[in-house]
C-alpha cells in the first residue's frame, strides 16, 4: 500500500492529457546495439513531436551492460559475454533470456519533469507487477533496483529482483527495467550487478512461482495503467 506522499507524488506522472502510451514486444532475441539505436531514435522522434510515448518489451541474447558508473573491477569475467558500454545510469548489469527488458520511451515534459520521481515511478511499477504473483518486494536506500526478503529457519537474506538503468535527454526516457523472469542466474556470476557484492539475484521462478513471460508482461501492463496511466497496442521497432 503507497503511503498518501509517494501516491501524490507520483501520482504527477500521469499526463494530463490522458493520452496512452504505445505498448509492445519484440518475438525472439534482440540486437543489444540494434534496440539502443532504436530507442535514441524514437526518443528523438518523440521529443520532435513526430512519434508517441512507448514501452518497449524484449529478451536480449546473454550480454552485459557497463553503465556510466560502473567500475572495471566489477567485470569479474570479460570473455563470458559481450560487454556492451552503455549511456545509461547504473553499473554492470546482465540481459539474457528468461529475463523481461522493459525500454521505456516517456515525454517527462507531459509527466512532471522530475527524474527522481520518474524513478520512483519506475520502481513503483516493479514492485505492483510483483504484487500481481503475491510476491511482497521494495527499495532499499543505498541500493538501485527491486530487491525481495527471503527467509528460512535461522536465516535471511535480500535478493535482487529487477534492474533500473535510465538516460533522459531533453526530458524523453530511454532505456528502461530489467525483471528476472526465468534467466540462468548463474549468468549474473560474470559480475557484480550494480556494483553490490554483498547480496545475490532471484527471479520469480527461483522464488517458487512458475510465471511465463507473458503473464510477466500482463502483470508488467497492469501495474504501468495504475502508475503511469492507459497504454495501446504499438509496434516494436525492431
Amino acid at each position: 500500500m503507497l503511503s498518501q506522499a509517494l501516491s501524490e507524488t507520483i501520482s504527477k506522472l500521469v499526463r494530463a492529457d490522458g493520452r496512452p502510451v504505445e505498448w509492445a514486444a519484440s518475438e525472439g532475441y534482440v540486437d543489444y546495439e540494434a534496440a539502443v539505436a532504436a530507442m535514441e531514435a524514437r526518443a528523438a522522434a518523440i521529443s520532435a513531436g513526430e512519434a508517441g510515448e512507448l514501452v518497449w518489451l524484449l529478451e536480449h541474447p546473454p550480454l552485459y551492460t557497463a553503465g556510466v558508473s560502473s567500475k572495471d573491477d566489477d567485470l569479474l569475467d570479460s570473455a563470458r559475454f559481450p560487454v556492451h558500454r552503455s549511456g545509461r545510469g547504473g553499473q554492470f548489469t546482465y540481459h539474457g533470456p528468461g529475463q523481461r527488458v522493459a525500454y521505456v520511451m516517456l515525454d517527462l515534459n507531459q509527466r512532471g519533469k522530475d527524474v527522481r520521481t520518474f524513478v520512483r515511478g519506475l520502481e513503483q511499477w516493479i514492485i505492483g507487477a510483483l504484487g500481481e504473483f503475491g510476491v511482497p518486494a521494495d527499495v532499499r536506500e543505498g541500493r538501485v533496483g527491486v530487491w525481495v526478503e527471503r527467509k528460512g529457519p535461522g536465516w535471511s537474506r535480500e535478493d535482487k529482483i529487477a534492474a533500473i538503468g535510465v538516460k533522459v535527454r531533453k526530458w524523453v526516457s530511454f532505456h528502461g527495467i530489467s525483471l528476472n523472469v526465468e534467466p540462468d542466474l548463474d549468468h549474473f556470476s560474470g559480475i557484480v550487478p550494480c556494483g553490490i557484492a554483498e547480496h545475490g539475484v532471484t527471479s520469480l521462478v527461483d522464488l517458487g512461482v512458475p510465471a511465463t513471460m507473458d503473464e510477466a508482461d500482463a502483470a508488467l501492463k497492469t501495474s504501468f495503467r495504475r502508475v503511469f496511466g492507459d497504454t495501446v497496442e504499438g509496434a516494436a521497432p525492431v
